[in-house]
């Protein structure tokens, strides 16, 4: 039951002969971020990453006085210099999360763009309730106060408020108009039918779950969720479901039995069918299915090993095979829609890798990557201090002293109370640094404390 979008689809436009130069320049500026995120050998330079978002802000500056002159300064708008200076946007915005400027307006644009991606499938797939949309809604209102605290700054200075501001807008407002379509669905829905439709939409996931194992393995679950959806059937009064102390037909009809008949159609296809996924969709299946291995990956060791510019790379991948389906469907190789259960697995694991993506750009920690190691070592050594007031029992100087001589191993890292890179810069993050080292010190006291009253 997808939702119709607010507008008309956006149409590639061709780039004018006034655009043509910033095109090339901003061709250029992608270029040298992507050598950038490709040195691993030494962490990020904010004065190389700040240099250059400044030069793309003056090609945003003469591209948006291009578009005024032209009339096409609008929402809907777009051609290749759009998607050029989208990836451009995206690139800094994941350095920007790299250096720690996480509350700064350039690191949120990666994560409206995940946020439209996440909302673009929902609708293609009408599985959703309210508590999905949710964390999305928080972010956005978070990111809808940031902007407008920096436009009412630019205003008290200047009539024209910075460019980003604009870009940065421009996307927030695609992502709460595409909110206030995916809510209105749901509120349509009675309070009577909230929990049939609830548990519909669980139903249809573990369907979706269930085709991803073999026909044997898959048929016991599924012999259950038939039994279940055939209660849920025989709820409905004249195929109506009705307000038990009303008696009256509650409202949200066509979204609740338009789920259960198609939780009915996917049960069918489960049952009667034996691979999901054709072989000529096998290729596609397994890209998706290592996409989203090496993202799970990513979630459980991010904080050591995550690199948030690494990300680009699977948004480009996830990207290109988004871009691959027509009307939210993928084809086959003969150009027809691949079968019912194909699509939902294939559109699941679309869907999955997105929400990956966006739950590591969600925990990016505000600490640049040249404090991250000292940043790491605090927090494992909290943990450890935790551990041990939780389950140490009584603790003796020298029990603690391994713990004390790392607090202060690291606390000796300071220059003038400020942990410094290599090149003597004071990265972002010292508060979240600094908390963490207090957290340690008060921890390691009250340990010792309970030593001496023991």
């Amino acid at each position: 039951m997808p939702i119709q979008p607010a507008s008309c689809p956006i149409v590639e436009q061709t780039v004018s002969s006034a655009e043509q130069p910033i095109l090339n320049t901003l061709i250029g500026i992608r270029n040298r971020l992507a050598a950038l995120k490709k040195d691993r050998g030494n962490y990020y330079r904010p004065d190389d990453i700040v240099g250059l978002y400044n030069e793309l802000l003056v090609q945003v500056k003469h591209l948006q006085a291009v578009r005024a002159d032209e009339h096409h300064d609008n929402d809907t708008f777009k051609n290749r210099l759009d998607s050029v200076l989208d990836e451009c946007f995206q690139l800094f915005s994941l350095f920007y999360l790299a250096l720690g400027k996480n509350k700064e307006i350039p690191a949120t644009y990666v994560q409206l763009v995940t946020i439209k991606q996440n909302f673009e499938l929902m609708n293609d797939t009408g599985i959703y309730i309210d508590d999905d949309l949710s964390p999305f809604q928080i972010r956005l209102t978070e990111i809808r106060q940031l902007v407008d605290t920096e436009t009412n700054k630019e205003y008290e200075d200047n009539d024209t408020p910075r460019p980003e501001i604009l870009l940065v807008s421009r996307r927030l407002r695609q992502c709460e108009k595409e909110l206030a379509l995916l809510e209105e669905t749901t509120r349509v829905i009675d309070d009577a039918l909230t929990p049939v439709y609830s548990e519909l939409i669980h139903i249809r996931r573990r369907l979706t779950v269930l085709s991803f194992l073999s026909h044997d393995s898959a048929m016991p679950e599924a012999k259950d969720l038939q039994k279940r959806l055939i209660e849920i059937d025989d709820l409905r009064v004249d195929d109506r479901f009705v307000d038990s102390e009303s008696g009256k037909v509650a409202a949200g009809q066509t979204q609740v039995v338009g789920l259960l008949e198609e939780c009915f159609d996917r049960l069918h296809d489960l049952m009667a069918e034996g691979s999901t996924v054709p072989k000529d969709m096998m290729p596609l299946y397994d890209r998706l299915m290592e996409i989203r291995v090496q993202l799970e990956k990513l979630l459980l060791t991010s904080r050591w090993t995550l690199r948030e510019t690494d990300l680009w790379s699977y948004q480009v991948q996830l990207q290109d095979i988004d871009a691959m389906r027509r009307n939210g469907q993928f084809k086959d190789t003969s150009g027809d829609p691949a079968p019912q259960q194909a699509q939902a697995a294939l559109n699941f694991l679309l869907h999955k890798c997105y929400n990956l993506v966006y739950k590591l750009l969600s925990s990016s920690e505000p600490v640049a990557e040249s404090l991250m190691p000292v940043h790491n070592q605090l927090r494992t050594l909290r943990r450890c201090l935790l551990e041990v007031k939780k389950y140490g029992g009584p603790m003796s100087v020298r029990d603690l002293y391994p713990y004390q001589m790392k607090l202060s191993s690291i606390d000796n890292l300071r220059n003038d109370g400020k942990f410094l890179d290599d090149e003597g810069h004071i990265p972002e993050g010292q508060g979240v640094v600094m908390s963490l080292l207090n957290e340690c010190y008060d921890l390691m006291y009250e340990l010792m404390a309970a030593e001496v009253d023991e």
